[in-house]
């Protein structure tokens, strides 16, 4: 099967010319053979001719075009419409006839431009030609010359039915390849937003605190050391990213999980941010792509609780079970700050709770991100790792 397999492929990747030589080749040496002389396609009730010179001719005019007839389908038709003609008017019925049939049909499914003129050219060609075998001395009488004119209409159609099957396919899979590709660059938009937003915001506020510490050396000391940290982290991260865009390249062992919770944590402590973490259960193994989409449900809400709630008491409970994991962060109000205090970072643009909610909705959890009553917020996601007790 997998020498069949290597075959068809490599026969695939040859030429359409030389992939439909084949049907030129087979009908016209049939032609020849003498069990079969004057057994072809018959139109106009002549008696049989026997074979001379020129009927190599209308066997090659009827045979040879077919190896074109995808590329050059207007051209092979004219081609096999004249061989066909002089079979019939000289009597020869050889079984090239036949070719006529798949010249119509190649250019009813490929011929692009032209179609009605085309169409009206042949339908013309065929009164001429039906006219001169009976000027030839045929006995075709008039149903039959219409009971073959509407088979060619039909081998037309056949072919114009194929060729709309053809492009409804081609655009169906322009569309997909579209969506594929909006898709993909949400994907990496809401990857950068989560790894960017969050660890820039860090090192803002960071960097902000240190223009706080001159006086005390050793504590802005730390800060700076927080915030090149938080630096080189960022840009392990990015470098991750980027290396998700090479095809070639395994990044699978370094996509954030729930075990990384605690270096998450422990970032946004040294940010300024108090935070509490509470864990319950165990991962489980098969929890997939579950647990980035809860990994990133932490890292949002505890970048906005450094943006929009600096220094204010936040607390992370992340539970698991075997169906779902239930992740709650949730930050006290902001109290009011004395003057001179540092400015906080700007204000989001809500996509990362917006992405956030369509990733737990592909999982088919439930998202929320409310506000406290003490003017704090919260943020809820169960999201289904898929597995069943």
């Amino acid at each position: 099967m997998t020498d069949l397999r290597r075959i068809l492929d490599r026969w695939r990747q040859l030429d359409v010319t030389v992939r439909d030589l084949p049907l030129a080749l087979v009908p016209a040496i049939a032609s020849f053979v003498p069990a079969f002389h004057g057994r072809g396609t018959e139109i106009g009730a002549l008696p049989t001719h026997p074979f001379d010179a020129l009927t190599v001719v209308a066997i090659v005019l009827q045979c040879f075009p077919l190896a074109v007839r995808r590329r050059w389908p207007a051209a092979c038709l004219v081609l096999v419409f004249l061989g066909f003609a002089l079979d019939q008017l000289r009597g020869y019925h050889t079984l090239a006839g036949a070719g006529l049939a798949i010249a119509l049909l190649s250019a009813g499914a490929y011929l692009e431009r032209r179609r009605r003129t085309v169409a009206i050219l042949l339908s013309g060609a065929y009164v001429v030609l039906a006219v001169a075998l009976d000027l030839v001395g045929g006995a075709e009488r008039a149903d039959g010359y219409l009971t073959f004119y509407v088979a060619l209409v039909l081998v037309w159609a056949v072919g114009s039915w194929l060729r709309a099957i053809r492009a409804a396919e081609a655009e169906r899979r322009l569309r997909v390849a579209e969506e594929t590709r909006t898709a993909e660059r949400t994907r990496i938009a809401r990857e950068l937003h989560d790894v960017v937003t969050h660890h820039v915001t860090a090192m803002v506020v960071q960097t902000e605190a240190a223009r706080y510490l001159t006086g005390a050396p050793d504590r802005l000391d730390e800060t700076l050391n927080a915030v090149t940290d938080t630096g080189r982290r960022a840009i392990g991260d990015l470098r991750h990213l980027l290396d998700l865009l090479d095809p070639g390249h395994d990044t699978t062992a370094r996509t954030p999980s729930l075990r990384e919770l605690r270096t998450l944590v422990e970032q946004t402590r040294r940010a300024g941010q108090p935070v509490e973490l509470t864990e319950e259960g165990t991962p489980s193994e098969s929890a997939g792509s579950a647990e980035l989409v809860a990994h990133r449900v932490v890292q949002e809400a505890l970048t906005n609780a450094l943006k929009h709630a600096h220094g204010s008491p936040t607390t992370v409970r992340v539970r698991y079970d075997d169906r779902e994991i239930t992740v709650e962060v949730s930050t006290a109000g902001v109290s009011p700050e004395p003057a001179g205090a540092r400015q906080r970072p700007a204000g989001g643009s809500g996509r990362g709770l917006v992405g956030l909610r369509q990733r737990v909705d592909a999982l088919g959890g439930e998202f929320s991100a409310d506000r406290r009553a003490d003017g704090g917020f919260v943020v809820r996601a169960r999201i289904s790792t898929g597995s069943r007790a």
